[in-house]
This record gives C-alpha cells, sequence and structure tokens, in this order.
C-alpha cells in the first residue's frame, strides 16, 4: 500500500478506535489528526494555524450569541407562556396535552435551537403534567423528545449556521427559510401519529376552544416570538448579517427577560453564562480540532474516494440520495452532530451537488438525519436528557420510540425525494439571481 492509503487507515480506524473506547469526539477527531500528521511528515506547526484559523471565522460569531439567546429565552419563563398559547390554539383535541407538547416544541425550538435545550425546558413541565391527566410516561417523553427535533430545523438554529460556514457559499437565510416547511411538516406528522394513538387509548381532551383564550395567551407570549421575527426577517431581508442578528437576538432575549418576563435575576446571569460558556467550549474544540481533520481527508483525497465509492454502485440520483442517508444516519448514531456537519459535509455534499441537488436542500436533509441520531442510541444527547428528565430508562424509551422512528424516517424520505418542500420557500423569499 502506498503512503497515502496507509495514512488514510491510520486516520480513519484510530478515529473509530477511540470513538468506541468512549474518548470525547473532540479528541477522537484531534487525537487521530495529530497521528496522521505525524505519520505524514508534515508540519504540527501548520496543523495548530488550521486549528486557530477555523474558529478565526466571522460568520462563526453567530454561534455563540445565538447558543446565549436560546438559554436566557430557556430560563426567562418563556417556556410556561408558549405552553399556555399551544394549550388555548390545539389543546381542545383528544390527546390535547400531546398536541400541545408538539406545537410549544414547534415555538420554543425556533428560540432555542437547541434539542436538548427544548427537551430539558419543556419536558420538565409538560412530561409530568401529562402523566397526570393519564398519558403514559414512556408516550409523553417520547412526544417530548421527537418534536424537539424541529427546534433544529425551524430558524434561527446555530447547526444550520456551522453548516452554512463550512459548505461555503450556502446563504444563511436560505437555510432559515428551507428549514420552516420541513420542521412544520414534521410537526403534523408526529400530531397526526399521537392523534391515532390518543384515540386508540382514550387520552382526554383539553378544555374547549376559546378564541379569546387564544389572544390572551398570543399577547403573553407574543415578546418571545419576536425573537425568531426579529432574526429570520433581519436576515432574509438582508437587512443585517446572521452573526449581527445573533447579537440582537441576544440584547432583545435580555429585555424581555429582564424588563417584561422578569423571570431572571442579575444573580442567575452567571449560571446562564456558565451553561453558554460550556456549550461554545465544546462546538470550539469541535470547530479547531475538525478543520485539521478535514484538511487531512482532502490532502488524502478522501472526499473523491468516497465519491467514487458511491457512484461506482449506482448514478440513479435516488438510490445515492438513500445511500447518503443511510451513511448520516448511522453517523447521527455514533457521533455528535456538530462533529458530523463539520466533518462529513466536505465530504457528502459535492456527492450530492454532482447529481443535482441544492446545497440548502441537503443541508435540511443532514439537519433532520442527524436530529433523528440525537434521539438514537448509543450516542444520542437528547435521548439521554428524555430519560433523565422523566426517569424512564433509556431501554424502555428506546423500544417505544420504535414508531416514532418510522414516523421521522417517512418525513425524511419526503424531504429528501419532493425537494419543494424545502426550496419553495427560498426560492420564493430569496431567489438566486443567475447571470
Amino acid at each position: 500500500m502506498d503512503t497515502n492509503t496507509i495514512a488514510t487507515l491510520i486516520l480513519v480506524i484510530s478515529f473509530f478506535v477511540m470513538i468506541i473506547a468512549r474518548f470525547p469526539i473532540a479528541f477522537a477527531i484531534g487525537i487521530s489528526s495529530v497521528i496522521t500528521t505525524a505519520y505524514l511528515g508534515l508540519s504540527l506547526q501548520q496543523l495548530v494555524q488550521y486549528m486557530v484559523g477555523g474558529v478565526n471565522v466571522f460568520s462563526l460569531m453567530a454561534v455563540p450569541f445565538f447558543i446565549i439567546a436560546g438559554e436566557l429565552m430557556g430560563a426567562g419563563g418563556i417556556s410556561d407562556k408558549l405552553i399556555n398559547l399551544s394549550n388555548s390554539i390545539i389543546g381542545w383535541m383528544r390527546g390535547g396535552l400531546a398536541m400541545v407538547n408538539i406545537v410549544a416544541s414547534m415555538f420554543f425550538g425556533g428560540i432555542s435551537g437547541s434539542s436538548t435545550a427544548d427537551t430539558a425546558s419543556l419536558g420538565t413541565i409538560l412530561i409530568p403534567m401529562m402523566k397526570d391527566e393519564g398519558y403514559d410516561e414512556e408516550f409523553a417523553t417520547n412526544v417530548t423528545m421527537t418534536s424537539s427535533v424541529q427546534g433544529l430545523l425551524i430558524p434561527p438554529s446555530h447547526n444550520m449556521v456551522m453548516y452554512a460556514m463550512v459548505a461555503g457559499t450556502v446563504s444563511v437565510g436560505r437555510l432559515f427559510l428551507g428549514g420552516m416547511i420541513p420542521g412544520i411538516v414534521l410537526g403534523i406528522a408526529l400530531m397526526i401519529y399521537s392523534y391515532i394513538i390518543a384515540v386508540k387509548r382514550h387520552y382526554p381532551k383539553g378544555d374547549p376552544f376559546s378564541i379569546k383564550n387564544v389572544l390572551k395567551t398570543l399577547a403573553d407570549s407574543v415578546w418571545g416570538l419576536l425573537t425568531v421575527l426579529i432574526v429570520v426577517v433581519g436576515v432574509v431581508t438582508g437587512f443585517f448579517t446572521a452573526t449581527e442578528s445573533a447579537a440582537i437576538a441576544v440584547v432583545w432575549s435580555m429585555l424581555v427577560s429582564f424588563f417584561i418576563y422578569r423571570k431572571i435575576k442579575i444573580r442567575d446571569m452567571w449560571h446562564i453564562m456558565e451553561r453558554s460558556l460550556n456549550t461554545l467550549a465544546i462546538v470550539l474544540i469541535l470547530i479547531s480540532t475538525s478543520t485539521v481533520f478535514g484538511k487531512l481527508l482532502t490532502y488524502l483525497r478522501m472526499p473523491e474516494a468516497v465519491a467514487n465509492v458511491i457512484l461506482g454502485i449506482s448514478d440513479n440520483p435516488y438510490v445515492i440520495m438513500f445511500i447518503l442517508n443511510v451513511l448520516m444516519l448511522i453517523l447521527g448514531t455514533i457521533m455528535d452532530m456538530s462533529a458530523i456537519i463539520l466533518v462529513a459535509t466536505p465530504i457528502l455534499l459535492p456527492i450530492a451537488t454532482s447529481i443535482g441537488i441544492d446545497p440548502v436542500h441537503f443541508g435540511v436533509i443532514m439537519i433532520l438525519n442527524l436530529g433523528i441520531g440525537l434521539i438514537t442510541p448509543p450516542v444520542g444527547g437528547t435521548l439521554f436528557v428524555g430519560s433523565a428528565v422523566s426517569g424512564v430508562k433509556i431501554e424502555r424509551l428506546v423500544k417505544t420510540l420504535l414508531p416514532f422512528y418510522a414516523v421521522m424516517v417517512i418525513v425524511l424520505m419526503f424531504i429528501t425525494y419532493v425537494p419543494e418542500i424545502v426550496m419553495f420557500l427560498p426560492n420564493l423569499v430569496m431567489p438566486v439571481l443567475t447571470p
């Protein structure tokens, strides 16, 4: 074998060995990169320069701001307001609390942009509430976890910002618009399934519908919902960049949390910033080490090799997209979401674009794939949070999650093979001008 082949094996095998050995993902990426760099005789100084260059990107500044804004709104009483709003809109149906859970996730996820934050915040309120009303605890937990994936698709989402950064030429505004309809479609699909289960198990209805109550709860929650509106409209219209919109979201979130909802005190800011910095530290070290990993993959011509293998199996775009979906689903079960976006995008995106898939379309497909991975063992972060919040063992949750997985995969296939679901809004609001 030649040097490049041996180096590729060292890089890939050492990485997966460390993953199996439960190394933190950032360390697995970084150590395997250092070992491979040393074998190739490349400069370790250059490796460090790549790591620094990976985080020295202006658009990346949006990520910490979105993380802080999500933490502020999560701690600032927005959860209660959105639950009340959702209950007034759809709580009257059979299985009303399950519907409320899904709609609240649609609202809250759009603010936090985090599946785990959604599950932790809404789950602590809604899971006990659903259990008290006679819902099975596994069903209540599963609805909370699966609906939280909407938050990854409905803007603003810092994961989409990271994808846009890695993809290079993708508009964050078009990505935000592309995720809206798929996020809503996912919510509707989960609501249909939940309604069927609610009828079958005779789950209770909520209070009768009242337009007066809807208007009252909307007025209470509108300040939090404006966070999403300010960010998305600002980015889509080009009034400010994604980074500027994220900074404005932080300022707005502080105003709402401190002076309107008044759920946060000055002393709480320390804990909010601590949680934000913990998340940010993980994201930044992943970005820096993944930059080196990506450079090595490019140096070793791995993207071309993977593309040749996949294109060698079939030249049918439908088959190729199916293979890419399977790959991303598998990766999502064993790796952190941010790491996959950073490492896999340079490899898989060129394959997708070569068969005519728009980078925005592929980005939404990737985000949903990895969202499913967040509720799938062995590394599903949202699954662990849901188990911790509800007290239900992961083994029991996974068994009862199987129908939910099926619903989400059906939505994934629908989004994959009907691109208009993703591309309708971006092409309508922010069309790409061709010379």
